[in-house]
């Protein structure tokens, strides 16, 4: 069902791209060839992170969304400000938290892009830098592009 899933919503790709699965489970979309925006259904946001896996220019990349404790969408690229060189910087799901692999620190919801400033945090993706409607979350392909150098050490 899961597989079957993605394939109808990999025909949707001329209208933008929805990731399919949980980090690095499913094969991710490749945005290389179009100017593709990463298009996130807002019906999928929860209090648990969900990852949106996306192959630019040949570069692997992951970005999570989750809704904060008052509902407010947060989106994030998944990898740590401090440990991103280390290609072990991303994180993982544990009860409501996410987990840095490299380092184990741990961070909730109300925490994603409260740390701009480096640190161990997850590199977030302002509500300034994505569009937003009622059913929808989109990241630009530029933004996509011009993030492409915090996945190059990723695993």
């Amino acid at each position: 069902m899961k597989k079957m899933m993605c394939a109808v919503i990999a025909a949707a790709v001329s209208f933008g791209l929805y990731g399919c699965g949980s980090s690095g489970a499913d094969q991710a979309a490749e945005v290389s060839g179009e100017r593709a925006d990463l298009v996130i259904p807002v019906s999928e946001i929860t209090e648990t992170a969900k990852f949106y896996p996306v192959t630019v220019e040949g570069t692997d990349m992951e970005v999570f969304a989750v809704k904060d404790s008052s509902g407010n969408i947060r989106t994030a690229f998944n990898t740590c400000q401090s440990c991103y060189t280390s290609g072990n910087g991303r994180y993982k799901v544990e009860g409501t938290d996410l987990v840095c692999q490299n380092c184990g620190f741990h961070f909730t919801a109300d925490q994603v892009g409260a740390n701009s400033n480096g640190g161990c945090s997850p590199w977030a993706i302002s509500a300034a830098e994505r569009s937003d409607t009622e059913d929808t979350v989109t990241i630009p392909y530029d933004l996509l592009v011009s993030s492409k150098n915090i996945f190059a050490n990723w695993r």
